[in-house]
């Protein structure tokens, strides 16, 4: 993966060139930006040598996010460039500042200091998003609800209750077949089929079956009666 640089010119940039593969290591800042126009404008005058130990330098810097040592010998040591002294010496004294703690970049200062800001923040909506995840969890379901009257009122207004003389076999059979038919029990069915049954010469309890035998949503006696005529043979010749 390659990295992307973020010119330490005290110039804001207008545009920013990122990898989009660039990404965060735990806490250490392992990238930064580069703008190729800002950074060529005040570093065109640099060598091929001057130009790569600028970079290397701003690598290491970013790398550690401390100064870098105020001896030469020990930087060059450090990016790996020991015969390159002289003009690291010379970067260091155009690009850094010399402190008590060693040479700083007041820019790179800034964008580390920036990041860890980034980091920081990522980190408190985490720990938020997981609190109301768990508070979430945790919360009472509530088991005083108020119910739905309304309702209520309708499915009681079709609750009809099993009579008096079918099992509680048949009885469940038909609310279960009526519940498939999507169709409600009420007493205007009941007397319906009653009425019905009687007509057919059967008992209540055998119409309510024949319906759930059958797959009829009612009971007719006229649909019974049909059902239980006789089949003529096959070679019987009706029209005689």
């Amino acid at each position: 993966m390659g990295l992307c640089w973020l010119l330490t010119s005290p110039s804001t940039p207008e545009m920013v060139r990122v990898s989009p593969r660039a990404f965060f290591i735990g806490k250490a800042m392992h990238y930064y930006q580069f703008n190729i126009g800002d950074y060529a404008s005040h570093t065109r005058h640099l060598t091929i040598v001057e130009d790569a130990i600028y970079r290397r330098l701003l690598d290491a810097y970013y790398l550690h996010e401390h100064p870098l040592n105020a001896c030469t010998t020990s930087v060059a040591r450090q990016i790996n460039a020991r015969e390159y002294e002289s003009e690291i010496q010379t970067i260091l004294e155009e690009f850094f500042a010399l402190t008590e703690d060693g040479w700083v970049n007041f820019r790179a200062d800034k964008e580390i200091k920036h990041f860890h800001s980034k980091i920081e923040q990522a980190q408190k909506a985490g720990r938020a998003s997981a609190m109301a995840r768990l508070n979430r969890r945790s919360t009472p379901v509530l088991t005083d609800v108020q119910p739905n009257i309304k309702q209520e009122t309708r499915n009681n207004k079709h609750s009809i209750s099993k009579p008096d003389d079918v099992s509680l076999a048949v009885w469940n059979d038909f609310v279960a077949h009526r519940k498939l038919k999507k169709a409600t029990i009420t007493e205007t069915v009941i007397n319906s089929i009653r009425k019905e049954s009687e007509k057919a010469g059967i008992t209540f309890e055998d119409a309510l079956s024949e319906t759930c035998a059958r797959g009829w949503q009612g009971f007719k006696a006229e649909w019974y009666k049909k059902s239980e005529a006789p089949i003529p043979p096959a070679n019987h010749k009706w029209w005689k």
